[in-house]
């Protein structure tokens, strides 16, 4: 395995959850202390947690498309109380390290929550999710409003000395813009990306298939997107970055580490396949092995670099 840093944190291999996409709680229930003694994941990012407890949106929730998957899930959680209470001591037994999501519709709420997790010895790190477009709030705004964005991270970064994770919206007109503005209010890192946008209908009905109209595309669809976004930001910035978006194979993380992503995040992929991780990081040891990069390092940005001579397809387009 190679290991990597990301933020001050120290992981084993440079693959973690994205949030909401995998239930560390249930799976504990489920295979009990053999889960710690193989934990698939680096680090450990919660389901969003927002101030009050939220039911979720109305049902379908769910719909697949044929690259990947609509959700309209809606940050059902326990709120910040319930998390603290029941949540957190449970995810700080996970041997990684635990980074905390959370979202809120004003600076204020923000702060509040960045606050009551951030004085918590169990937590490494705290993700703001300004960009979930599965909620009828405001969350989204700020994420994709420069200014917003960067007095959110500033005022945010007054309630805690832990690293503060901007988790961004590639439905942007200038990702690099709202990134700059998150390294400029305090930032340690960027989490690229949330999901796209998108909705489904019925063939029969020709209504909206999800409860709510619409949610979020995820997948393999938009990896091309969030690999736009993963470049763009981290060539703007040099910040590290957590790259996401139809991650499903070893090559597709060699990809986002071309791009500038320092860690990657598993999320519709796992849904299919929870084993996953395991191979995943098997293949990118392989494939970076082949390469000659004895650490993962090596690859972060190598597509910012010029070639020093034309790949090969590149000579073939030429003849």
């Amino acid at each position: 395995m190679n290991a990597t840093g990301f933020c001050g944190l120290d992981l084993a291999h440079p693959i973690v959850n994205g949030s909401g996409t995998y239930d560390a709680i249930a799976a504990r229930r489920a295979f009990g202390d053999a889960l710690l003694e193989h934990f698939p994941f680096s680090a450990f990012v919660s389901k969003t947690i927002t101030l009050k407890p939220r039911d979720g949106n109305p049902p379908p929730r769910l719909y697949e498309t044929p690259a990947g998957m609509i959700n309209s899930i809606g940050l059902p959680n326990k709120g910040l109380d319930g998390f603290l209470a029941e949540d957190l001591p449970q995810l700080a037994e996970l041997p990684v390290p635990l980074i905390v999501s959370v979202m809120a519709t004003s600076r204020e709420e923000f702060a509040r929550l960045v606050e009551g997790v951030g004085d918590r010895d169990e937590v490494a790190a705290i993700e703001l999710n300004v960009s979930c477009p599965n909620v009828d709030t405001g969350c989204i705004s700020i994420g994709t409003d420069g200014a917003e964005t960067r007095a959110l991270l500033e005022r945010c970064r007054e309630e805690t000395d832990l690293p503060l994770l901007a988790k961004l919206s590639p439905s942007v007109a200038d990702v690099s813009a709202i990134a700059l503005a998150a390294a400029a209010g305090g930032a340690a890192g960027l989490v690229l990306v949330n999901t796209v946008r998108g909705m489904a209908i019925d063939r029969t009905t020709l209504r909206p298939l999800l409860g709510r109209g619409g949610g979020g595309l995820s997948g393999p669809a938009i990896k091309p997107v969030a690999l736009h976004a993963v470049y763009h930001a981290s060539r703007a910035t040099g910040l590290p970055v957590i790259g996401m978006g139809g991650v499903a194979s070893g090559q597709d993380c060699l990809e986002f580490l071309a791009a500038g992503a320092s860690v990657i995040g598993l999320g519709t992929a796992l849904f299919r396949d929870p084993s996953l991780p395991a191979r995943v990081t098997a293949e990118l040891d392989s494939l970076l092995a082949d390469r000659g990069l004895p650490a993962v390092g090596d690859c972060v940005r190598l597509a910012h670099q010029p070639l020093s001579k034309p790949s090969p397809q590149l000579e073939g387009m030429e003849r």
